[in-house]
């Protein structure tokens, strides 16, 4: 497949977008309009997997927007969709993520790298705070009580306990979610599993089943590929790792 295929069909990166955006607004609904009172656990718990699937798809159009392949060659497009899709996805700054990004990239696996624990505890928990500490600020935290407050009201004329069900429709989606982009695009792919001297980068594609790649991450556990070429949109990701697509 040709290089130029990046930027032939625009189209797919909107289609698949607007898919996990609808199903996500959708799922949302039903999910504050319905008492969950009324549901049956097996079906909340599917619920629950469902949104978290969808969630970290929010982040994941948000991420190829800040390298400007979610609408390839329509920077102005990819940054307001981006702008959306973090603020619905944890009231996050899609300014300073896409810096952070950026340097993940420029820099990895290095003191600069923001997404990296450099220091001689690499322990899971120590990457985690690490991770954690330099997207969570007072700002952010702001606008998430925002999105809450907002989900809370909305939930409440339908809900006899509206606290509950926005933890189980938003806040719970948004930690397995957090966890998905920590362990499987993060920490799983640049965690070095060896000594080693100097600066050496040892970035990594988990060996996953591509249908078992796109749940656990939407394909970013192929993570040497997205490094390799970040300009390839998360679902082109599988064809660079078979070679199907040469770019």
């Amino acid at each position: 497949m040709p290089s130029d295929s990046l930027t032939s069909s625009p189209q797919r990166g909107l289609q698949l977008g607007a898919l996990i955006g609808i199903s996500w607004l959708v799922t949302l609904v039903i999910g504050l309009r319905f008492d969950l009172d009324q549901w049956h656990p097996l079906a909340i718990t599917t619920w629950v997997l469902v949104r978290s699937f969808l969630h970290t798809g929010l982040f994941i159009l948000a991420h190829d927007a800040m390298h400007d392949s979610l609408v390839p060659g329509h920077g102005l497009i990819n940054q307001r969709i981006g702008r959306v899709c973090l603020w619905l996805y944890a009231g996050l700054n899609y300014d300073i993520c896409k810096r952070n990004h950026h340097r993940h990239h420029q820099m990895p696996e290095s003191e600069a790298d923001p997404d990296f624990c450099p220091t001689h505890n690499r322990s899971l928990l120590a990457w985690l705070v690490r991770f954690l500490r330099n997207y969570l600020n007072p700002a952010q935290l702001s606008r998430l009580i925002l999105v809450l407050t907002v989900l809370l009201l909305a939930a409440q004329p339908h809900q006899s306990q509206p606290l509950i069900t926005v933890s189980v429709i938003f806040l719970l989606p948004l930690l397995i979610s957090t966890s998905q982009l920590f362990f499987v695009g993060t920490y799983l792919p640049h965690r070095k599993e060896y000594k080693q001297t100097g600066h050496e980068v040892s970035i990594k594609s988990l060996n996953l089943h591509p249908f078992v790649s796109l749940l656990a991450c939407y394909h970013f556990g192929y993570h040497l590929e997205h490094h390799n070429h970040p300009k390839a949109p998360w679902f082109l990701l599988p064809e660079l790792r078979t070679g199907r697509l040469v770019l």
